[in-house]
């Protein structure tokens, strides 16, 4: 009987235990962080953190969280400046705070 984020988090360790064992180029992971609190969100992306520092494996993380996005170092978007057309945006957050700090 685990609530969702204990379920959230049980399968992202599964998954991460996976890719520990049998690395893949690219891992693609869609709204895990959605029934996280805070807390365990700021848990999550310390987890992917370590990841990403031990492995090769790229990670795509499709979230609407903004602790999540703001720990990610590259965001990517969709934005339709004028209907009916659509475009990506793409923001490096290291080189947005450089210019920010500027």
């Amino acid at each position: 009987m685990l609530s969702g984020g204990e379920q959230a988090l049980t399968a992202t360790a599964l998954i991460f235990a996976l890719f520990l064992t049998n690395p893949a180029p690219i891992c693609v992971l869609d709204e895990v962080d959605a029934p996280l609190d805070d807390a365990n969100v700021e848990r999550f992306c310390d987890l992917l953190d370590s990841m990403v520092r031990s492995t090769t494996t790229r990670y795509l993380i499709v979230t609407h969280n903004a602790v999540t996005m703001s720990r990610m170092h590259r965001l990517f978007g969709v934005t339709m400046a004028e209907k009916g057309v659509s475009r990506l945006v793409s923001v490096d957050l290291g080189e947005a705070a450089l210019l920010a700090a500027e």
